[in-house]
């Protein structure tokens, strides 16, 4: 399928699905929709809510009934995926790197292996992948990294492995690194969040790079609230995203452990409650997130929490609080957030095909032959999707 085609399809099934999708589930006492599909949601244990919502597949199957079109999702999210040997790395060289993210740099460099063009590493940390690229046979890497002490630490070890590379110390949404871009180059940046793989592209983009390899994450992070989209064709939507509708592309994640998923639950039902609870006091309804806060808060009491959120919203608590009536109204609006919540996740995956799409479309139309793929299974990170785009012939690129 052509990348406007399917671009066009999905704006138009998300525009007109967006009732479903484009809320604020914390804001809402009750279930935003009516009829069969509240029944329904109502009449799910909170084991079958957790259940529907680790499955993606059986989540989209159950909701088609209520949600008709959810049916068109398969074709127009569908990514190509092909499992490709890793070969072992030498313990000197996957050393320091966990296990996870090993595997994720080791299945990227599969996909993208570069052994002629010069490389270009964008936002590179310790440079763990420009590493295994220059290991693999890239002739040169070139990494950029805004922490000093990572650089040296990357500098540290090419020098040490006897790899080819350099690095820069740059903050890349404030200094010009647009001389680093060469048109004779391969730049890559993997999980380069939100306005950082924009920049990154917009760079390449204009140097004319010959290849451009990025797998984007974290789409609203260093960006306004109201999505700007980046291809003409996305100018054209009337979808209007917020950081709250790009974060939930981001929110199918790996399973938690156990325990990590337990403390989650119950402080999304502490952070209900005091809201609950500000909200009688202070008679403002709207939700005011309270800031993120050490876990360990959460071993102690509910009546510890209300009062340390109170302190930071400036919120006077009486001296006489039913606690444990604001605790199981906390305990009720879990039960509505999670049904809302199971709903919109029905959705996130559109989102963020339609974000990478509007990325696709900016670099098809400067010139580039694009593809797009998923490089990993998504049990090492959801975030799994590459764009991969070939300049189509060296003299499109000079006369840009």
């Amino acid at each position: 399928m052509q990348l406007q085609t399917r671009f066009n399809s999905l704006d138009a099934l998300l525009s007109k699905t967006k009732a479903f999708w484009q809320l604020v589930a914390f804001e809402a006492y009750d279930l935003p929709w009516s009829g069969q599909l509240n029944a329904w949601l109502m009449s799910l244990s909170d084991e079958q809510v957790s259940q529907l919502d680790n499955d993606p597949t059986q989540l989209q199957h159950a909701l088609i009934a209520f949600i008709p079109e959810l049916a068109q999702l398969n074709s127009l999210l569908q990514l190509p995926y092909q499992k490709r040997d890793v070969m072992p790395l030498p313990f000197w060289l996957s050393n320091g790197i966990k296990g996870r993210k090993l595997l994720q740099l080791q299945d990227f460099v599969n996909h993208i292996d570069e052994q002629q063009l010069p490389v270009l590493e964008w936002c590179a940390g310790k440079g763990h992948l420009g590493r295994i690229l220059a290991f693999n046979g890239a002739p040169h890497v070139h990494s950029i990294e805004l922490q000093a002490a990572l650089c040296e630490q990357g500098r540290h070890s090419a020098e040490t492995q006897n790899l080819a590379m350099t690095f820069s110390c740059a903050d890349v949404l404030k200094d010009d690194t647009r001389t680093c871009f060469e048109p004779e180059q391969h730049a890559v940046a993997l999980h380069a969040c939100g306005r950082l793989h924009q920049v990154f592209m917009a760079n390449a983009v204009q140097a004319g790079c010959e290849k451009i390899s990025l797998s984007p994450c974290c789409y609203h992070l260093f960006t306004d609230d109201s999505y700007q989209a980046m291809s003409e064709v996305g100018k054209h939507s009337t979808l209007a995203l917020t950081h709250s509708d790009m974060k939930l592309a981001l929110q199918e994640t790996v399973t938690a452990p156990g325990r990590v998923a337990k403390v989650r639950k119950k402080e999304v039902t502490w952070r209900l409650g005091f809201d609950a609870l500000r909200r009688d006091i202070t008679g403002i309804s709207e939700y005011v997130s309270v800031p993120s806060v050490n876990k360990a808060i959460f071993s102690g009491s509910f009546e510890q929490f209300c009062q340390w959120a109170a302190k930071q919203k400036k919120v006077v608590l009486p001296r006489e609080c039913n606690y444990e009536l604001y605790l199981q109204k906390g305990q009720q609006r879990k039960k509505i957030t999670d049904r809302i919540e199971l709903v919109r996740h029905a959705f996130r995956r559109a989102i963020e095909i339609w974000l990478v799409l509007d990325r696709a479309l900016y670099l098809e139309a400067s010139g580039y032959d694009v593809a797009l793929r998923e490089f990993c299974d998504k049990q090492l990170t959801p975030r799994n999707i590459l764009i991969q785009a070939k300049a189509k012939d060296k003299e499109s690129r000079c006369a840009r």
